[in-house]
C-alpha cells in the first residue's frame, strides 16, 4: 500500500454510475493484477477508532486523509426555525455529514489490497456507505491505484 509510484486507475464519486461502469472505462487498470482499493469517508473523530476495529479484522487499515472536511453541499433550510420545540419522534434520525454542518468531521481514507471486479467493488461500496452511515458520517467514493511505470506485482 505503500509502494512508491502507485497512480490512480480507476475512480467512483458518483453514486449514480455503476461500479462495472467505472471500471470499464478506466485504460489505466489492470484487471488481473492487485490494486489498492482507497474509500473516502468522512467520519466523526470520535467515531475513527470504532471504524479501524470494525474494519480490521477484513484486512482494511484506517488512515487519516488530510484536509479539512468539506463544506455541506446540502441546501440551506428556506423555512425559519420554529420558536417552541417539536417534541421528540420515537426514531431520530442519524446525524449525517450535511446534517451536522461538517463540524467534528475528519477525513479519512480505508485502504486494502485487492484485485478487482465490479462485483467486489460495489459490495464494499455498499459497506463502507453503511459503516460511515451508523457512525454518523459519509462516504464520498472510492479509488483504485496501481504502480504506474513500476511491476504491476509489487503491489504490498
Amino acid at each position: 500500500m505503500d509502494t512508491p509510484g502507485l497512480v490512480v486507475v480507476a475512480e467512483a464519486f458518483d453514486a449514480a454510475e455503476a461500479d462495472s461502469a467505472v471500471l470499464a472505462r478506466s485504460p489505466r487498470w489492470v484487471a488481473d493484477q492487485p490494486a489498492v482499493l482507497r474509500h473516502h469517508l468522512l467520519l466523526p473523530a470520535s467515531a475513527v477508532d470504532r471504524a479501524r476495529d470494525l474494519l480490521a479484522p477484513d484486512g482494511w487499515q484506517l488512515r487519516p486523509a488530510g484536509g479539512p472536511a468539506p463544506e455541506p453541499t446540502a441546501p440551506a433550510p428556506t423555512a425559519p426555525a420554529p420558536a417552541e420545540p417539536e417534541p421528540a419522534s420515537p426514531a431520530p434520525a442519524a446525524p449525517d455529514a450535511a446534517g451536522a454542518g461538517g463540524a467534528g468531521l475528519v477525513r479519512v481514507h480505508a485502504l486494502r489490497v485487492q484485485r478487482l471486479d465490479a462485483l467486489s467493488c460495489a459490495q464494499e461500496r455498499s459497506r463502507m456507505a453503511g459503516l460511515a452511515q451508523r457512525l454518523g458520517g459519509d462516504s464520498a467514493g472510492w479509488d483504485a491505484m496501481q504502480p504506474g511505470l513500476a511491476k504491476p506485482d509489487s503491489i504490498g
